[in-house]
């Protein structure tokens, strides 16, 4: 603020001289003759003049026709004012004014002090006077918070509490450091989270910024790096040099990875300008001067890809982990955003978290915001559970596409491929209960099967795998046993059924026949941040022998479904007429079903939906592997640690 007053005085200094130099220069002139002195005399002596004005040794006047004349005159001539007299002429003086000599000079010399004003001032913005000068590109682009003015606290974080415990631990350090140095412990120097995009990495950067009285500093990675080579490691040393004026204070750094990434990894072979300024990093934070009272905080959804020099302790001694949050704060967080939004009374979030595994903070905040909108939207006063249901489907699915226009012929083939995916899951053990299966197009697919899983899940069985695939393999068996005949509907179904038979095979050991071994290694590119190839560490024959077992994974499963749906014939028969005439069922609808064909069957059958679950229980799948319909070469087969298991669905015709 005061640079803002700073710089709107000198602009208004600078426009009151211009308005100054316009008046003194551009007085206006009149058209005034100017004749000699003895003219005058002699227009006096003939009478021609009217009258005069004497202005020190300037005399001004108009002649008898009224043109206008201008002459200068000794000011000793004693005998002009008797001749004007004795003329008759109407005589004026103007009273001599005392010019002051301090006025004089400033008025002399007021350009050029003007001139070298402007061009000190330009010369300053340019050197970086102001943010974002022509010459400033060595300046650090960090925005400083001052105390008190960051209203975010721990309070607002929820669902992360180990976080926020290691993060409390250097707040108190920073209040009371006679507490932990008297012991001869040391505070880190740098702490790095590190967890998926949306898990609230930034917000407990937030939160450290409001309950720590001191100075905070934030920046993004890619502020540090410009066209111009230097300009990268400048701006580190002038980020911890303001951070040393202001200790004890926090740098926070977020997006670390945008200059902390390998060196040595660059795709080109001249000069890397990231690889310097890391460089310039890793000695600021550990080198020959010591940083005493500056913590740096970094966030990062790419820790894989840092250069090993910077997360080694002295830097970053401390590595704190922001997971995807489970079931109790899935609750927490969706708790703090319900107080937020005007919702009803009747919530239960302890429901809605269950419904939601595998979704971060960013997505719980989305959630409530869907609904919200959508409330807005029907002119409702208040977010109910129904609402926050169709805001999920619309966030897991899409949103709805009733206008698109399907024969009959192609929904009855998508009513039984979604009944075959539904019938599947609901018959093999181990898997997870059905959620709700509709045949309304949303996003890209014409169908979609739900699955709810009971528990959160971190790794997955041999046998829940298979189950998967065979899951994945229930629509298309169901459109070949019924209309004889096989569409395009099931190309993600089997593209994903593949991939995770494959992975099975080369990455997780599951081969009877290849034993537990690992094929293949991932070639990754640091600075693409992708896998972009995959190395054969293997023989021609072991390639043969890898098709054969993923071949045979995929054809067993096939068959085991084929089995499975023949068997229960009359139960995909209903299930397929009750989706041509609802559109869209849920577990219960199927469980009613099976009682009345098979009632010994539902008796047998131990996956019962849970007591807790609300009568329209929320779909749940974790983004990164959500039943919305992928384009070809997008989706993603489940893999251990992922919370649920992709469902099927059934892609536009020709999809893929």
């Amino acid at each position: 603020m005061n640079t803002f007053y700073k710089n709107l005085s000198m602009w208004l200094v600078i426009g009151l001289a211009m308005i100054l130099l316009f008046n003194l220069f551009n007085k206006p002139q009149s058209h005034v003759n100017s004749i000699k002195y003895s003219e005058f005399i002699a227009k006096v002596e003939n009478k021609s003049i009217n009258s005069v004005r004497i202005d020190g040794d300037t005399i001004t006047g108009t002649i008898s026709g009224g043109e206008e004349f201008k002459t200068v005159y000794p000011i000793n001539d004693n005998e002009l004012i008797p001749m004007l007299r004795q003329a008759g002429i109407d005589i004026t003086v103007k009273e001599a004014e005392r010019q002051n000599w301090l006025m004089s000079i400033l008025i002399s010399w007021f350009p050029m002090l003007l001139l070298i004003g402007v061009w000190i001032f330009f010369m300053r913005q340019m050197q970086g006077g102001g943010k974002g000068g022509a010459l400033s590109f060595g300046k650090t682009r960090a925005r400083l918070m001052e105390q008190g003015t960051q209203k975010v606290t721990f309070a607002d974080v929820a669902g992360i509490d180990e976080a926020k415990e290691e993060l409390e631990e250097i707040i108190d350090f920073l209040k009371d450091p006679q507490k932990f140095t008297t012991l001869g412990g040391r505070i880190p120097k740098g702490v790095l989270l590190a967890g998926p995009p949306g898990t609230g990495k930034t917000l407990l950067a937030r939160a450290i910024a409001g309950e720590a009285d001191v100075p905070f500093f934030s920046i993004s990675g890619s502020d540090f790096v410009e066209m111009f080579v230097g300009v990268g490691a400048s701006r580190v040393r002038d980020l911890f040099e303001q951070g040393k004026k202001h200790a004890p204070c926090i740098i926070f750094i977020d997006e670390i990875d945008a200059v902390g990434r390998h060196r040595g990894a660059g795709l080109g072979g001249g000069h890397d300008e990231r690889e310097q300024t890391l460089n310039q990093l890793l000695v600021e934070m550990d080198g020959f001067e010591s940083n005493d009272g500056v913590i740096i905080v970094a966030a990062t959804n790419r820790p894989d890809v840092l250069d090993p020099a910077l997360l080694r302790p002295g830097r970053f001694d401390r590595q704190v982990v922001v997971p995807i949050p489970d079931v109790g704060g899935r609750q927490k967080i969706l708790e703090i955003y319900g107080k937020k939004a005007k919702m009803a009374p009747n919530i239960d979030y302890a429901i809605l978290a269950r419904g939601t595994p595998g979704f971060s903070g960013a997505d719980l905040e989305n959630l409530v915001n869907e609904a919200a909108l959508m409330a807005a939207r029907e002119g409702a006063k208040e977010i109910s559970l129904d609402l926050l249901e169709k805001a999920k489907d619309k966030i897991m699915m899409g949103a709805e596409r009733r206008s698109m226009i399907i024969t009959e012929k192609e929904k009855e083939i998508t009513a039984y491929h979604e009944a075959g995916h539904a019938l599947v899951a609901y018959l093999l053990p181990g898997t997870d209960p059905i959620h709700k299966v509709t045949i309304i197009p949303r996003g890209r697919a014409l169908g979609l099967t739900m699955q709810l899983p009971i528990d959160e899940k971190y790794t997955h069985s041999k046998a829940y795998l298979k189950n998967s695939i065979c899951i994945l393999f229930g629509g298309r068996v169901a459109e070949q046993l019924v209309f004889e005949e096989i569409t395009t509907g099931a190309g993600n179904d089997l593209e994903r059924a593949t991939q995770l038979a494959r992975k099975m095979v080369c990455e997780w050991g599951m081969s009877e026949d290849l034993g537990p071994l690992t094929y293949g290694k991932k070639e990754e590119q640091i600075f693409l941040g992708r896998e972009i190839a995959q190395h054969r560490d293997y023989s021609d024959e072991t390639a043969r022998q890898i098709d054969a077992a993923v071949k045979e994974i995929i054809l067993e499963a096939g068959e085991k479904v084929k089995n499975l749906l023949r068997d229960n014939m009359d139960i995909l028969h209903k299930m397929a007429d009750e989706l041509l005439e609802r559109e869209t069922i849920v577990l219960e609808d199927i469980e009613n079903i099976i009682a009345e064909l098979r009632p010994e069957l539902a008796a047998a059958n131990t996956k019962k939906q849970p007591e807790e679950q609300p009568e329209q229980p929320a779909e749940t799948e974790r983004p990164a592997a959500t039943v919305k319909e992928d384009a070809p070469g997008e989706s993603e087969a489940d893999t251990p640690g992922d919370s649920t298991i992709a469902s099927g669905t059934r892609e536009e015709p020709g999809m893929s």
